[in-house]
């Protein structure tokens, strides 16, 4: 490949890298995963981009093509894998852009659309098979019509609409329509980790739903509920106990947001310990789901924007 080739070749993956990160991420929901799915691509791109190899007439369409499809097998593989998984799995922690500027004329985007998906959302497409969740995110989140999506997996065109209608069904049935405001969401965190570091049950157990559902994902390698806590009573209970207090006296505290989400990061010297999400009820204000992510594999790769 000639040096002008390669540059050439280099600007055009780089126009597109956000894009393809960001449709790799949705459908593995793992940072580590996606970095290596985008080497892979990276590779099949070059490969055809050589002097000699059949030209391609939309770029971005192959790369979206190559980029669903290493994603889908490898969200295949991961399934396996996590059926031996130690506790509840969460996805990877992603820091994102301020809700200002994710709404900001730029957002028309569909990359920055796709990194508003919420951590309730990512744990939600878990329960879909690989195919329906490729499918869900193609079409759901960057807007694909289903004769493309066809196209870009190799598939049938009735039979991804049928895929399409089972994950979107799937999807609504376990999820609100509607989300609390960032303002809200903002408002709610803080109080919650007010609540939590003042050992103030009432107020945690006035902002807690009933039903509401605590995960916490150690991975088998630090202190974690092996199973979900369901409950506000129970929940208010974990997080009040001794251990849970000490770690968050203990450690730098920053506000940060994890797709749409406002996320409380725990830090030690600097370092990621602990993320958590939580997911509000924008009817009520209450919280229907707590996410914490205390996996060291899993905050690795976690940028802290300063």
């Amino acid at each position: 490949m000639t040096a002008r080739a390669d540059d050439a070749a280099t600007a055009t993956f780089a126009e597109h890298r956000r894009l393809l990160f960001s449709l790799v991420y949705n459908m593995l929901g793992s940072v580590a995963d996606t970095e290596d799915a985008l080497q892979d691509i990276w590779l099949a791109w070059v490969g055809r981009t050589r002097p000699g190899a059949p030209p391609i007439t939309s770029p971005r369409a192959y790369l979206v093509r190559v980029a669903a499809n290493n994603a889908l097998a490898r969200r295949q593989a991961a399934s396996r894998r996590r059926e031996t998984y130690v506790g509840p799995w969460l996805p990877e922690p992603l820091v994102t852009d301020t809700p200002e500027v994710r709404d900001s004329a730029d957002a028309a985007d569909a990359a920055l659309r796709a990194e508003s998906v919420s951590t309730a959302m990512l744990v939600l497409l878990e329960s879909l098979t690989p195919l329906e969740r490729a499918v869900f995110v193609l079409h759901e989140v960057f807007g694909y019509p289903h004769t493309e999506i066809a196209e870009i997996l190799g598939r049938d065109s009735a039979a991804v609409r049928q895929t399409a209608h089972r994950a979107r069904v799937h999807v609504h049935d376990r999820r609100p329509r509607y989300r609390a405001d960032p303002g809200t969401q903002r408002a709610v965190t803080e109080r919650f980790l007010a609540a939590q570091l003042g050992g103030d049950l009432t107020a945690l157990l006035s902002l807690l739903a009933p039903d509401a559902t605590l995960w916490s994902d150690g991975g088998g390698k630090v202190s974690a509920a092996r199973h979900p806590i369901h409950g506000a009573q129970h929940i208010v209970r974990v997080i009040t106990g001794a251990a849970m207090s000490g770690i968050a006296n203990s450690h730098a505290i920053e506000f940060h947001w994890v797709g749409t989400d406002p996320a409380v990061i725990l830090l030690e010297d600097g370092i990621p310990h602990s993320v958590v999400v939580l997911d509000i009820d924008p009817a009520t204000a209450r919280i229907h789901g707590v996410y914490a992510v205390r996996n060291p594999d899993k905050l690795r790769h976690l940028g802290v924007p300063s």
